[in-house]
């Protein structure tokens, strides 16, 4: 399935319903009183968190939603039915902006989290209503008010405990894979991840933590160049990062200049990122030339730890170094 992270919808509620202008019609009463009811209420719109939801994806392919009318009023002073609140699911972690101002409306973070984002129109009154000493057949009634539109922005955040990042053919969508049940696409070139992967990493019978994978990051990310700035924003809610680095040099990069590189895009999209707790991880330690290269880190004295995602090597001590930073 897709992965949808934004979204333009227009929402609105239901119309009131009308006012009845009625009068009663009876056997043996000829002149019978006003008897017109009031239209019922609009529906509201909600829009609901819910956590079995994973992406955006049917804002895709629709764009309006409205909640239902309500009825008109009838004789016998019977009020109209209100109308249906019309529900909108999202996953969790959706940001609800207004379309047009920018403003943030809300922030639904917990499942079951809700807002009643558009409210429907009250019923018009019927003639019943307007009957008094003075005018004992009023043949007034009001139409119903019209509900609320707004035009939205939607906007997914994951919600994950930590964050894998790096260049491109780092490795942090194999790491995700050797430490979790997820199925990220992996190839041996550039760019196979597209789109931000979650998978729960298991650490003991009572500790777990969920890990994102997020598409590898160019110089220029935080402006966007290769859609970095979506990407970002999706480590913006993470609690520890792990900085994940092609220790062998594949792809002719120095690792260390990788490792100044992510950081200062980190810093440049937001301080806070670059400010998160950061596991230093040095992969491909299976490959004879990033031996070689551990020399850059511990002279720079940066704390790492090497791993091969191919072998297995240094991937529980990794884990437990996460967790531990997790718990402080």
């Amino acid at each position: 399935m897709s992965f949808i992270d934004e979204a333009q919808i227009l929402v609105k509620a239901g119309d009131g319903g009308n006012g009845c202008v009625s009068f009663r019609r009876e056997k043996y009463i000829p002149k019978g009183g006003p008897d017109g009811g009031n239209g019922g209420r609009g529906g509201d719109v909600i829009i609901l968190a819910d956590q079995h939801m994973r992406t955006l994806l049917d804002f895709r392919y629709r764009k309006r939603y409205e909640a239902e009318r309500g009825a008109n009023g009838e004789g016998n002073r019977k009020s109209g039915k209100d109308g249906k609140t019309l529900l909108i699911k999202v996953p969790c972690g959706t940001q609800i902006f207004d379309a047009e101002s920018g403003e943030l409306i809300i922030d639904l973070l917990n499942d079951g989290q809700k807002i009643v984002i558009t409210r429907g129109g009250d019923g018009g009154y019927g003639n019943d209503h307007y009957k008094s000493s003075t005018n004992q057949a009023p043949r007034k009634a009001l139409p119903g008010w019209p509900g609320e539109e707004k035009k939205l922005r939607i906007e997914l955040k994951l919600l994950a405990d930590v964050g894998l990042v790096g260049c491109p053919n780092a490795g942090k969508s194999s790491l995700l894979a050797r430490i979790s049940a997820a199925h990220p696409k992996i190839a041996p070139y550039p760019f196979t991840t597209k789109e931000p992967n979650l998978g729960i990493v298991k650490v003991d019978e009572t500790n777990n933590f969920v890990a994102a994978d997020i598409p590898g990051l160019l110089e220029g990310a935080h402006k966007g160049v290769g859609l970095g700035d979506r990407f970002l924003k999706h480590i913006e809610r993470t609690r520890v990062l792990i900085h994940i680095i092609d220790a062998a040099g594949v792809d002719q990069r120095r690792p260390i200049d990788d490792y100044y590189s992510i950081n200062k895009e980190l810093d440049s999209y937001s301080p806070k990122l670059s400010k998160l707790p950061q596991i230093v991880a040095l992969n491909k330690m299976d490959l004879s030339e990033a031996k070689e290269n551990l020399k850059d880190f511990e002279k720079a004295k940066i704390d790492f730890t090497a791993i091969s995602c191919a072998t297995g090597e240094g991937i529980k001590q990794l884990i437990y170094k996460v967790a531990e930073k997790l718990k402080s």
